[in-house]
């Protein structure tokens, strides 16, 4: 059996595993949709106020499968020995966390369709063909560095507290990054702190993306996303190294 034909084994199995366990499904893709349809449409104020934070709600859409994801699932099955067994298998090494990767796309596509949906035809979110193409691919690409945080989690932590850190990230990240009320609405040093986070990189790429703001930063939001994702690059196969040895 070939690398390829292992891996869309061991993506199905964690697909069918995830959607099997209601605890992780349901708020992870109920809870950016329901925070949305709240914050954005029924209690939105302004003309502009739905599609802002259709931008933003889709960075937190990505936020919770990431982290608790990976993060959570990893250290418990660390915990049970999963991980010792599949290293001792002729599964190739990459398969584990790279389909996991992709199981966590697979949700997020379908939190952000749910979003959309309900931005489009609830909030009257309307935006051109390059806009929405651009604010997708920044949506999606939010897996990737959140993604490398649950990891990081994952490998250090015992399952109990990579519960515990992964829910203080998921709140400071999703707050102090602004992805649920306007970063500009906050006090200064509060503005200051958020600058230092990646979530709020990503929620400004994504109002760019939409022409909601200007783009006059644009290569500082881009180069610090590449940073933090080369930074938790580097830590996370340093964990994986530790948690081996």
């Amino acid at each position: 059996m070939t690398a390829t034909a292992i891996l869309a084994r061991e993506w199905g199995a964690e697909i069918k595993k995830s959607a099997r366990q209601p605890a992780f499904a349901l708020p992870t893709v109920l809870m950016p949709v329901v925070f949305y349809t709240l914050f954005g449409i029924t209690l939105a104020r302004g003309d502009n106020a739905a599609s802002y934070l259709l931008a933003t709600f889709g960075v937190f859409a990505a936020l919770g499968p990431s982290v608790f994801g990976f993060g959570i699932s990893i250290a418990t099955e660390r915990e049970q020995g999963l991980l010792a067994l599949k290293a001792v298998s002729p599964m190739p090494g990459f398969v584990y966390p790279v389909s996991k990767l992709l199981m966590t796309f697979v949700f997020v596509a379908i939190v952000l369709a749910m979003i959309y949906a309900v931005g489009i035809f609830a909030g009257g979110v309307s935006l051109s063909p390059r806009a929405w193409a651009a604010m997708i691919a920044v949506h999606l690409v939010s897996v990737v560095p959140f993604s490398l945080i649950g990891i990081t989690l994952g490998y250090l932590m015992t399952s109990q507290v990579a519960i515990a850190i992964a829910n203080i990230v998921f709140f400071l990240l999703a707050i102090l990054g602004g992805l649920w009320m306007p970063v500009f609405t906050f006090p200064g040093f509060m503005q200051t702190m958020a600058w230092a986070l990646p979530s709020f990189h990503l929620a400004q790429l994504a109002l760019i993306a939409q022409g909601m703001v200007k783009a006059d930063f644009l290569w500082a939001h881009i180069g610090a996303i590449a940073a933090w994702t080369l930074v938790l690059t580097g830590l996370v196969a340093w964990a994986v190294r530790r948690a081996r040895d």
